[in-house]
């Protein structure tokens, strides 16, 4: 749990899985699969599809929510929030090896409940401005330092984050660097997913 995290931005069809691919080719370690619409036919389709995808690449597949979903295409977890399935109804459903990560906003009491409640990885953020979640809750540097000071469990940063910000989150503790827009926003997918793998491997040495 280390390295590039990219999570889907909403395209569809061949242009997601193109997306996707590049992205993978420039080495992004997870991919999370965020699909919000009720078109459960399409998700399934593509959620397949990128769970293959990610397989050819040896890096992780992580469903959005969707705790039926992640079992029904096999997925490697399933991400959760506040609003989401719980932590234990999910490892209920998806079994001791799957991959469990539960978002904290900027709460480090949510971060270590979920450690105690046996999930896999947390996520602080929003870091820093982001066109995704504009009003989600600011989380601090000084937060993300005391997470990596009290917990074990790998750590994921997001929101807002890009090549200029990365290194402050990357300095204090964060494992992984969960990007949308400004990985799949750019022209030279599969580039600036290699740009982020070197930067964090720089900061996580044992990063392969």
């Amino acid at each position: 749990m280390q390295g590039l995290y990219v999570i889907t931005d909403g395209s569809t069809g061949e242009i997601l899985l193109s997306k996707v691919e590049q992205a993978l080719r420039g080495g992004a370690a997870i991919v999370q699969y965020r699909d919000k619409t009720t078109d459960q036919a399409r998700r399934e389709q593509e959620a397949a599809a990128l769970r293959s995808l990610c397989q050819q690449h040896h890096a992780l597949f992580v469903i959005n929510d969707d705790v039926a979903l992640a079992k029904a295409v096999q997925a490697d977890g399933v991400h959760v929030g506040r609003d989401d399935s719980a932590l234990s109804t999910a490892r209920e459903a998806l079994g001791k090896a799957a991959i469990i990560g539960v978002s904290c906003y900027n709460q480090l009491e949510l971060a270590l409940n979920a450690a105690e409640q046996g999930a896999d990885y947390i996520a602080f953020g929003s870091f820093f401005p982001s066109p995704t979640k504009p009003n989600a809750p600011r989380a601090t540097l000084e937060l993300l330092h005391q997470a990596r000071q009290q917990l074990a469990l790998p750590i994921c940063a997001i929101g807002g984050i890009t090549l200029e910000n990365a290194p402050d989150l990357l300095a204090n503790g964060a494992d992984m660097l969960a990007v949308i827009t400004d990985v799949f926003n750019n022209p030279a997918i599969e580039h600036q997913a290699a740009r982020y793998q070197a930067l964090i491997r720089g900061y996580i040495p044992a990063l392969v």
